[in-house]
Parts: structure tokens; C-alpha cells; sequence
């Protein structure tokens, strides 16, 4: 008889499945490996581990509040047509909820949480086999306040991009929601100039330099002025950059530190997601989506 690594080899060779889910199928039906591919492709994970070297960057991102404890997940699908789907829209709602409940730290531990008998990695295969695409679980962040804080929450574009806010001593939920719609529509990078990382203070510095140095309309200041242009630029991109700098959208004599200082709060910290940024995106046109789907 066939040792179990050379079971699983098999396996994982006639299915395309993962090692782990090879071993459990092999386990849960007394090491026959005929039952074993059944059990897989009943479960969707053969079918879903086909799709591994498929683009996702579409899907949704969401956020979920339950008393002191929130969190922002981003979920992605192929194609933004599926990230539309009902069944996909359940999936990305039951795993913050899941999320929320278990409070995994990363990605890789959240796959492996049980949630009502299944993880979070068995919902997203078997999410994967009804729907036909593939289907992962990108990022998620949760955030914890204290109980005299406020989270504040906005969701653009029906889910392509999410913001989460925490404002201390407050409960003004309209001032939080308020600056998560900052958030979402000016992408700050940091919370305030204090908390820019050094090296990117000196990486725009030198770039600003250099810019300056290049410009022939600067050619002949002294270097004293141009010390002084380059600081002004430095501040006008830390004035884009930083939350707390930033114009305040709904009012553009303030700064949102000055719009939230007048609210008698202040900015805890904020998360922003934007689906499929910094990944890979498909080439499809609608038509060829729309035609994809019903090959399905």
C-alpha cells in the first residue's frame, strides 16, 4: 500500500488541490483516493485550485462595526462582473463577520480560522466552485477603540473603496464619517507630518533637489533660495500627503485638523482600501466578461 505522502502526491497531482486539503480528503474518506477526488470536487477545491494562476484584481472591500471592535476587508474576484454577484456579496459580508468574531492577525491564520464549522478558506473554495472564478482574501485590518472613541466608516463606488476612521473622545458619529470620506477621496499616505518615515522625508527631499537643480528657470539663484524653494515644495507634498495637513474636503478654509480641533476630536488613525491597487488587472472587455460567464 501507497504511503500517505505518495497518497497525497497523487492527489495533489490528479486534482491540482493543496497538500493540506489533499491530506484531510484522504483522511475523511479512509485513504481511497477515488473517494478522495470525489470529496474534493464535491467540496469545490479541485475546481477551485485550477484557477490559482487566474488574475484576481476586481471584488469588494467592506467594513464591519460591532461595538468597540471594526474591520475593513478586501476580498477579490476576476472580474469586476462577478464582484457584482449576490453570492459573492455574501461571502465578502460573512467573512468580516468571521473576522470580527475570531480575530485572526494575519491572512495566513485567518485561512485556517474555524467560523459556524468551516474556516474562512473552505468558504472562499467553496464560494470559488459556485461562482466560477477565483476568489481571494487579499488584506483585512481590525481596529479597536477605546469606548469614549467614535469609528467613522465610507463606502464609495458601491465597494471599490472603503475608509476607516477612529476619533478620540467623541461621539459624533457624523464628524467620523466625515473624515473617512476624506480619506477615501484624498488617499493621505500618513496621519501627520510627525508620523512620515524619515526616509521618505529624505527621498522627497533629494527629488525635489534634484528637480530644482534641473529647472533652468532656477539657474542662477543662490543656493540660500533654493534651500528655500525646495522646503516649500517638501511642505506642499507633505501638506497632500498627510491627513491631518490636508484641505478639508467639505470646507476648504480648514484643514481637517482644524475641522475636527473645532469638533473638540482628533484623528486616532485611519485605513484605506482600494480594490486591486498596486495588482495586476485583467484586459477584458464587458462583452468578453459578460460572454465568460455564460460559458460558466
Amino acid at each position: 500500500m501507497a504511503s500517505l505522502t505518495e497518497q497525497i502526491k497523487e492527489l495533489r497531482e490528479r486534482t491540482g488541490a493543496g497538500m493540506l486539503d489533499c491530506k484531510k480528503a484522504l483522511e475523511a474518506n479512509e485513504f481511497d483516493i477515488e473517494k478522495a477526488i470525489d470529496w474534493l470536487r464535491e467540496k469545490g477545491i479541485a475546481k477551485a485550485t485550477k484557477k490559482a494562476d487566474r488574475i484576481a484584481a476586481e471584488g469588494l472591500a467592506t467594513i464591519l462595526v460591532k461595538d468597540n471592535d471594526a474591520v475593513i476587508v478586501e476580498i477579490n474576484s476576476e472580474t469586476d462582473f462577478v464582484a457584482k454577484n449576490e453570492l459573492f456579496v455574501e461571502l465578502v459580508n460573512k467573512v468580516a463577520e468571521a473576522l470580527l468574531t475570531t480575530k485572526p492577525k494575519t491572512v495566513e491564520e485567518a485561512l485556517t480560522t474555524v467560523y459556524e464549522g468551516e474556516t474562512i478558506n473552505d468558504l472562499i473554495v467553496n464560494a470559488t466552485a459556485r461562482i466560477g472564478e477565483k476568489i481571494t482574501l487579499r488584506r483585512f485590518e481590525i481596529l479597536t477603540k477605546k469606548e469614549e472613541d467614535q469609528f467613522g466608516s465610507y463606502i464609495h463606488m458601491g465597494g471599490k473603496i472603503a475608509a476607516l476612521t477612529v476619533l478620540e473622545n467623541t461621539d459624533n458619529a457624523e464628524v467620523a464619517k466625515d473624515i473617512a470620506m476624506q480619506v477615501a477621496a484624498s488617499n493621505p499616505q500618513y496621519l501627520s507630518i510627525a508620523t512620515v518615515e524619515p526616509d521618505f522625508l529624505e527621498k522627497e527631499k533629494h527629488i525635489q533637489l534634484e528637480a530644482v537643480k534641473n529647472d533652468p528657470a532656477l539657474a542662477n539663484k543662490p543656493e540660500q533660495a533654493l534651500a528655500k524653494i525646495v522646503e516649500g515644495k517638501v511642505n506642499k507634498t507633505l501638506k497632500e500627503i498627510c491627513l491631518l495637513e490636508q484641505v478639508f474636503i467639505k470646507q476648504s478654509d480648514l484643514t481637517v485638523a482644524k475641522y475636527v480641533a473645532n469638533n473638540n476630536t482628533n484623528v486616532v488613525t485611519f485605513v484605506r482600501y482600494h480594490v486591486g491597487e498596486g495588482m495586476q488587472k485583467r484586459e477584458d472587455n464587458f462583452a468578453e466578461e459578460v460572454m465568460n460567464q455564460l460559458k460558466k
